[in-house]
């Protein structure tokens, strides 16, 4: 993984069970598939897409070291200008991302001259290679680089070890590595846990680390590619788990893809329930509390209000609590009534003193 280096991070406490986050992911993406009609492409759903391509252009950056942060990400996307005074290579990084991850996310849920049927292609790894770091390329290409080594080209240098061990193939082995790789992915599966099947694949590229450059983003961008082709929300690792995700990487590189998988199950998790149920779902339609939080009424005081029966709401199978938008809008106006009668009340107690 280009500039970063593999550390330790204790694990968080107090929140679900790994096994918990992978029974509510495949729930609720069958949930999904099932009665929201799957992932919607980004031709059917833009609002959806943009979201998540803003943030996974800054996050996936930024575990690199990209300096700008995400209010500058949007300018540059939304508007193609540089807000900030950042270098030059920041903005084309964040660029390049954005493009592949764009490219991706098309890719995934259409058909076109690359589709193929598979999963995933060995020209179609080198493509997001391309995209991904071509625009920073211009500039900054890496310093050791060969003409042949360009972007969608494999290294032709061997690489150091990790910090802790780990040593990157000779370069003569990584075009059939890859295509092992490349084969393996085939065989990822449809059930459950599929975040921890592709937790291992994800960690396996990384060893390979097929390019001179951007080992870190290509691989992200692949997983996703592999989540969205799998009817899954993309995943994007925040910047403040970057200590946890490289120490889960290095736990994977030793036969424990666990604590990697639940990192991506989490993500999973996250985009679902920020940015695609709550636009996928009509005003009636059940849906779990997180995609119903807003600045206002948090999922505390939403689940608060389900349990004391203010708010309507279901159990579900994966013992969460479901609502609809329609119902909590019916909560927030019983609530607001409610709040607004006793400053009535002494409002006319008031007039009547005097």
């Amino acid at each position: 993984m280009s500039n970063l280096t593999r550390t330790a991070s204790a694990a968080p406490h107090g929140r679900p069970s790994r096994e918990a986050v992978h029974a509510r992911l495949a729930f609720m993406i069958e949930e999904l598939k099932t009665r929201l009609g799957g992932l919607p492409s980004p031709d059917e759903a833009d609002g959806i897409w943009t979201d998540i391509w803003y943030h996974e252009a800054h996050s996936s950056t930024a575990l690199e070291g990209n300096t700008l942060v995400l209010r500058e990400v949007e300018a540059l996307l939304r508007e193609g200008k540089a807000v900030g005074s950042k270098e030059l290579k920041d903005y084309l990084e964040v660029s390049g991302y954005a493009g592949a991850a764009q490219w991706v996310y098309s890719q995934a849920l259409s058909s076109g001259p690359w589709t193929s049927g598979k999963l995933l292609t060995l020209t179609e790894v080198r493509q997001v290679h391309r995209l991904a770091l071509t625009p920073v390329w211009e500039v900054a290409p890496h310093p050791d680089a060969s003409e042949d080594e360009s972007p969608g080209n494999w290294r032709r240098h061997d690489i150091h070890a990790f910090k802790h061990g780990m040593k990157p193939p000779s370069h003569p082995d990584v075009p059939a590595l890859v295509r092992d790789w490349v084969d393996g992915v085939a065989s990822l599966p449809r059930e459950s846990p599929v975040a921890e099947a592709l937790a291992a694949r994800h960690a396996a590229f990384e060893r390979i680390h097929p390019f001179i450059d951007g080992n870190g983003r290509v691989g992200r961008l692949l997983m996703n590619l592999l989540l969205v082709r799998l009817g899954y929300p993309p995943a994007i690792i925040q910047k403040r788990l970057r200590d946890r995700y490289l120490e889960a990487l290095n736990r994977a590189d030793r036969g424990d893809p666990g604590p990697l998988g639940e990192i991506i199950a989490r993500a999973v998790l996250d985009n679902l329930s920020r940015f695609v149920l709550p636009a996928v779902a009509g005003p009636a339609k059940l849906v779990p509390l997180d995609a119903l939080a807003t600045k206002d009424l948090s999922v505390l005081a939403l689940r608060n209000a389900a349990q004391r029966s203010r708010l309507k709401a279901i159990r579900a199978a994966d013992g969460t609590w479901r609502s609809s938008r329609q119902w909590v809008e019916e909560y927030r106006s019983d609530r607001y009534a409610t709040l607004r009668l006793p400053r009535k009340r002494n409002a006319l107690k008031e007039k009547r003193s005097k």
